[in-house]
């Protein structure tokens, strides 16, 4: 396996070799090492820890009065060349003081971002998991692919099979860990053994590959820290 390591050291496990392999990490980016896409990026401190600040601008919250709500492209994303391995980051999230109301404190991972601006994603939608509505609470994680299998047309096509519940929400770090492998995805939250959601047919397939980020959407603050990304040898 190769690591590229935001912030720490990582230890691999050799299976070839049967021992472990210390390696360095590199060291905490710089914010001109991301791409931006419509955000604005900082370094800031949240719930004590050194982290980046995701911000978007209120001017490009979407308005359902004159459009239809769907995920767009709005992230900070490291242009490495990732296929198949494993994304390790914590995120938090908070609602913008002007945050519309159908905000939910979105917030996650993007991968395999091609230079066409493809890309998959698996995002939460921390309100959703404390809703008082059991449909909304269904809606707290998702999987979309960019840009033609977002999520109105997963919900609409494939119903239940690309969302879930998770007991997340916002103003504190969830951890995330996504696993990619070929057509599959897995993502784990908060340490746990068990995936909170399992995507077995990655819409752009196996043989997408391209950068990694961070995501978010209208009325939302995030924070991220501690971005690691695995890539399988």
């Amino acid at each position: 396996m190769k690591i590229l390591s935001i912030g720490g050291l990582a230890t691999v496990a050799s299976a070839l070799l049967g021992v472990i392999v210390p390696v360095a990490a590199n060291p905490e980016p710089r914010l001109g090492d991301f791409r931006l896409s419509g955000v604005w990026l900082q370094q800031s401190t949240y719930r004590g820890q050194a982290a980046f600040e995701l911000k978007m601008p209120s001017s490009a919250y979407q308005d359902p009065a004159k459009e239809k709500l769907s995920d767009r492209n709005f992230m900070a994303w490291l242009p490495v060349d990732f296929q198949n391995g494993e994304i390790d980051v914590e995120v938090a999230s908070e609602l913008a003081q002007d945050a519309p109301d159908y905000a939910r404190g979105f917030v996650g991972l993007t991968f395999r971002i091609d230079t066409e601006g493809r890309f998959e994603s698996i995002y939460l939608r921390p309100t959703n998991s404390v809703a008082s509505d059991q449909v909304r609470r269904n809606h707290s994680v998702q999987y979309v692919a960019y840009p033609d299998f977002r999520f109105d047309r997963l919900r609409k096509e494939f119903p239940e099979k690309y969302e879930t519940y998770a007991d997340i929400g916002t103003g504190r770090w969830i951890h995330m860990r996504l696993v990619v492998e070929g057509n599959h995805a897995s993502l784990y939250l908060d340490g746990k053994l068990q995936p909170a959601l399992l995507v077995s047919d990655l819409k752009l397939g196996p043989n997408q590959r391209g950068g990694v980020g961070v995501w978010l959407e209208s009325g939302t603050i995030a924070h991220f820290r501690n971005l690691r990304i695995t890539h399988a040898r």
